[in-house]
C-alpha cells in the first residue's frame, strides 16, 4: 500500500480507564504511548460515555469519567504524533495512556 504516515493535531479515540485513583475531565494531560512514541496529550473534549461491552452510548458530553468507563474522546497531542484509525490497522491503531502516577 502507498499510505504514508500523517500526523495529527486531534484525533478521535475510545479511551476505558482501567486504573486511576480519581475523577479524568476535559483538559487532563497523561503520557500517551503509541507504537514508540511517548507524547503527552491533553483530554480536549469528552464526547460520550459508553457501556463497555456493549458499545451503548449512556451520556453525551459528560463532565467526567472514572475508573471502569468507557468513552469516546478528543485528545490533542502536544508534539506532533502519528496515529493510525482503527478500523484501518488493527495492529497500530492501539494505544496507551500513563499517567506519572501509575
Amino acid at each position: 500500500k502507498n499510505d504514508a504516515p500523517k500526523g495529527a493535531s486531534t484525533f478521535f479515540a475510545q479511551v476505558i480507564v482501567m486504573n486511576h485513583p480519581g475523577q479524568i475531565s476535559a483538559g487532563y494531560s497523561p503520557v500517551l504511548d503509541c507504537h514508540t512514541a511517548h507524547v503527552a496529550c491533553k483530554f480536549k473534549e469528552i464526547n460520550q460515555k459508553m457501556d463497555r461491552r456493549s458499545g451503548k452510548v449512556l451520556e453525551e458530553n459528560p463532565k467526567f469519567v472514572k475508573t471502569g468507563d468507557a468513552c469516546m474522546v478528543t485528545l490533542e497531542p502536544t508534539k506532533p504524533l502519528c496515529v493510525e484509525s482503527f478500523n484501518e490497522y488493527p495492529p497500530l491503531g492501539r494505544f496507551a495512556v500513563r499517567d506519572m502516577r501509575q
